[in-house]
């Protein structure tokens, strides 16, 4: 019986030694408060919503991919891509409040769209009316002003209207005065030296 007894006993100092050690860790980890991090709760975000639409008819665009550039200091800090929906919808909350964003749509069939937005509500809704690729100007294909080939353009103000010249000069003034004649330059001797 004493074996038993002094097992019990073992076995009793024991667990009161693990309990304290215990009760010891936990009361210094509630006292210690300048130890680990401390809290910081995310910022505000918002709601952005994209809804990109064809410019010609109106009709929602599928499949168009809508990238989230966040601006610090005016750089780009990284991207964010999403895909529209069948509604021609992206939907984002992950950028904060205050912030800045650059918005940038691309499709196939259309002109790629990219503007700049300041994040100042809990929900934004942005439209963007897409456009089909225009034909790119070239000094070789006959264009809209009707020259090409290396044919000068009509100036810009050719398709103005004629007004009185206001350089024009008044009748009353005097012709400027004749310029003096330069003197040429007298030509040098072509013989050589002896």
């Amino acid at each position: 019986m004493s074996q038993r007894l002094r097992a019990f006993r073992f076995v009793l100092f024991a667990g009161m030694l693990v309990a304290g050690f215990a009760t010891a860790f936990v009361a210094q980890a509630q006292d210690a408060p300048t130890r680990g991090r401390k809290y910081k709760a995310p910022a505000a975000t918002s709601v952005v919503e994209v809804t990109v639409l064809r410019a010609t008819n109106g009709k929602p665009v599928q499949n168009a991919s809508v990238i989230f550039h966040p601006l610090v200091n005016g750089k780009d800090s990284g991207n964010m891509e999403l895909k529209t929906n069948d509604d021609g919808k992206a939907l984002i909350d992950l950028l904060a409040i205050g912030s800045d964003v650059r918005v940038q749509v691309i499709a196939p069939g259309f002109q790629t769209y990219g503007e700049d937005y300041k994040i100042d509500k809990d929900k934004l809704a942005i439209e963007i009316k897409l456009h089909r690729p225009a034909a790119q100007y070239s000094i070789y294909k006959q264009n809209e002003g009707g020259k090409s080939d290396g044919e000068k353009a009509p100036d810009a103000g050719a398709d103005k209207p004629k007004t009185p010249d206001a350089d024009a000069a008044p009748k009353d003034a005097t012709p400027p005065a004749a310029e003096a004649p330069k003197p040429e330059p007298k030509p040098q001797d072509a013989s050589t030296p002896k």
